[in-house]
């Protein structure tokens, strides 16, 4: 499965736990707050102003 921007950061969390240094790395600290289960990844780089382009590819690479 391909990580995109529309997905839930708690869901991918969830099933990519391997995930949670990428995020961090992208300074997304937010990981565990009651948000992240319901935003997207497109969201929270928006409000953050992180290159989501750049933060999914990076994800994607973490899960291969």
């Amino acid at each position: 499965m391909k990580i995109t921007e529309e997905m839930i950061i708690g869901e991918v969390l969830d099933q990519y736990p391997q995930t949670e240094p990428v995020f961090l790395s992208h300074d997304m600290h937010c990981l565990h707050c009651p948000v992240s289960r319901g935003e997207s990844i497109g969201e929270a780089a928006e409000v953050h102003g992180i290159d989501v382009e750049e933060l999914i590819a990076a994800l994607n690479e973490s899960v291969q």
